[in-house]
């Protein structure tokens, strides 16, 4: 399967809701609604470039395959957000480039940390955040919504150094075995 990955526009709307949608629909309990909850979905590019940042698609085939967006916060920190990717491309490189493409992008604006957050119940995901770098960091976030939604934080450092939390401890325990098993 051949894969770009290109910037994202505001026309790729109903493949990027498609992923989002067949992603969400593998978790009990996680309501889908963009109407009522995420209508940015549907000019998504704009959305992100309003708040001063980026929206990558992947592209196979003429469809959509995947996605993934950063945008700044705070002094010296992105935010990574909406990483996902169809699944039937899970466990390939995909999710893996365009990661590094978010990443890369940040690093080149500036950044010194990036964050992103993730439902509780993805525990794929966070698997594949801790694989790259990816800590725990912080309490969880509850976001009120119609899928009663927890969010864990997390956060890498691309400079400088930084304190890792009790969370951010356990979470990078794994890697740091790894590591010192290398």
């Amino acid at each position: 399967m051949s894969v770009i990955i290109r910037h994202g526009q505001d026309g790729d709307a109903a493949g990027f809701i498609t992923i989002i949608g067949t992603c969400w629909a593998q978790y009990p309990g996680i309501v889908f609604d963009v109407d009522a909850e995420m209508p940015e979905l549907r000019t998504l590019a704009s959305y992100y470039a309003n708040r001063g940042g980026a929206l990558w698609a992947a592209e196979s085939e003429g469809q959509i395959a995947g996605l993934v967006a950063t945008v700044p916060q705070t002094a010296g920190a992105w935010e990574i957000c909406r990483v996902y990717t169809m699944p039937d491309t899970h466990g390939s490189d995909l999710g893996h480039r365009l990661l590094a493409t978010a990443e890369q992008h940040a690093r080149d604006a500036g950044a010194e940390r990036l964050v992103l957050w993730s439902d509780t119940r993805f525990d794929r995901a966070h698997r594949f955040y801790e694989k790259h770098g990816y800590v725990r960091h912080g309490a969880i976030r509850v976001l009120h919504d119609l899928s009663n939604t927890l969010e864990f934080g997390y956060a890498k450092q691309v400079a400088g150094v930084a304190m890792l939390d009790a969370a951010a401890a356990a979470s990078a325990e794994r890697r740091l075995a790894e590591i010192l098993c290398a």
